[in-house]
């Protein structure tokens, strides 16, 4: 489903919202905490001025506690300016200042990162709250889509990706008319009517291949099409075998339209604007419909749960990993303290409260933590080593609410079959013979 490309960018994805979470959650005492966002393009120096401006117009701040602790989060800021010695060309973002803790502790943070793809917004405030308003639009799905719009004049191709939209090609035709002149044969004259008709379907769909199949990977180059068009020109192009299967595949919609042209380009989008909104979601849908299938139909190629999904990770097994965006487990590396063996654990909240997991109950040795980090972090970052491709869903749909509940919030959908119950038979006669 998803290429490399696709799969890396879901992560970004995933990152930037969970930074957003833990950015809104922090809280400041007085005014201390920056919020700075420099856009591709912007001037490191024009910054690095504007701070030493603020600073001036801090030291002023009456109170003590106040004005130091805003000297420090613009100090930081400075500090960390310097790293870069011009603005990255996607942009940077950049929050530092001092967060108060849990435990009512005081704690510096900072975090700066070039974006994955550029940001389009200047922003600079010291505030006791950090501002993360502007990086939703990284959120935003800059998936491309591809337009036809056919009528009686002629056809336009045009794509949109966010709110950009363009014009790649259009052409006119001349069709003649319904009636023929006086004189003509009446049947010569439909049969001319319909071969002009059909070498324009023809034409357009030819087009169609060219503007929105990458020759190089020979898969299409939008995240969905939409035919347009008065009259029953689209409808003739979209049921046409001259159209290509590739792009057949990828019709979201089929709408009807007043005008042609660009006219009929901007009524189309307008048209389908729900739709274009609810494309993840359906790739959502479509994905997590297909790992059901795999389970109703019994192919053995399915595996859910922790303990099984790795395992068949580690196998080699997975071809897509699905996992819950919020999925709250943590992966823990204990040592024996006794025999020093490493034990790895997947342990959600609950669990982890409880102090049987960081015992062996054998030797009542104590499992040391020598390192705790959340799951979705370390698939995040090791996914490509087990050659499957990550996918995160939300439970928003039907489908991923019914995959959170039912199935733990994790799973995969294997290259081949495999029965889980025969692994872990095999496991322990392993163990078995070793003790014999």
């Amino acid at each position: 489903m998803a290429d490399g490309h696709e799969t890396d960018k879901n992560i970004e994805i995933w990152k930037i919202k969970k930074l957003i979470k833990a950015l809104e959650s922090a809280r400041g005492n007085g005014t201390s905490m920056i919020s700075l966002i420099m856009p591709p393009r912007d001037q490191v120096s024009r910054v690095a001025k504007m701070l030493g401006d603020e600073y001036g117009t801090a030291s002023n701040i009456k109170s003590r506690v106040n004005r130091q602790s805003v000297l420090a989060a613009i100090t930081s800021a400075q500090q960390r300016l310097k790293l870069y010695n011009k603005v990255p060309p996607n942009g940077l973002v950049l929050y530092t200042g001092t967060i108060v803790t849990e435990d009512g502790k005081e704690k510096k943070v900072t975090f700066d990162f070039e974006p994955f793809k550029p940001i389009n917004a200047s922003l600079y405030l010291c505030d006791n709250k950090f501002h993360t308003e502007a990086l939703n639009e990284l959120l935003e799905s800059d998936d491309k889509f591809g337009f036809i719009v056919m009528d009686g004049n002629g056809a336009l191709f045009g794509t949109l990706s966010g709110n950009t939209r363009e014009v790649l090609h259009k052409f006119t035709v001349d069709l003649p008319k319904k009636h023929g002149r006086g004189g003509q044969s009446a049947l010569r004259f439909a049969r001319l009517r319909m071969e002009k008709r059909h070498n324009y379907v023809r034409k357009t769909a030819e087009l169609a291949t060219q503007f929105f199949i990458n020759p190089t990977t020979s898969q299409p180059n939008v995240a969905g099409l939409i035919l347009a068009g008065s009259a029953d020109f689209k409808t003739e192009l979209s049921q046409s075998d001259m159209f290509d299967q590739r792009l057949q595949a990828k019709i979201l919609n089929v709408v009807d339209v007043s005008y042609g042209g660009e006219n009929g380009f901007n009524q189309a989008i307008e048209l389908s604007a729900e739709i274009l909104s609810n494309v993840k979601f359906i790739q959502e849908k479509r994905l997590i419909g297909k790992y059901f299938e795999e389970i109703s139909q019994d192919t053995g190629k399915y595996v859910f749960g922790v303990d099984d999904t790795l395992k068949a990770l580690e196998m080699g097994a997975v071809e897509t990993l699905i996992v819950w965006e919020n999925l709250d487990i943590n992966r823990y590396v204990l040592k024996n303290s006794v025999n020093g063996e490493i034990i790895i654990k997947h342990l959600n909240k609950d669990q982890e409260t409880d102090q049987n997991h960081f015992r062996d109950a054998a030797n009542n040795a104590e499992l040391e933590v020598q390192e705790k980090i959340s799951l979705l972090e370390w698939f995040a970052t090791e996914y490509k080593r087990f050659g499957c491709t990550l996918e995160f869903v939300t439970n928003k749909s039907q489908e991923g609410s019914q995959f959170c509940r039912g199935f733990g919030g994790i799973g995969g959908i294997l290259r081949y079959q495999l029965d889980m119950r025969s692994l872990d038979e095999f496991s322990d006669n392993e163990v078995y013979e070793d003790s014999d």
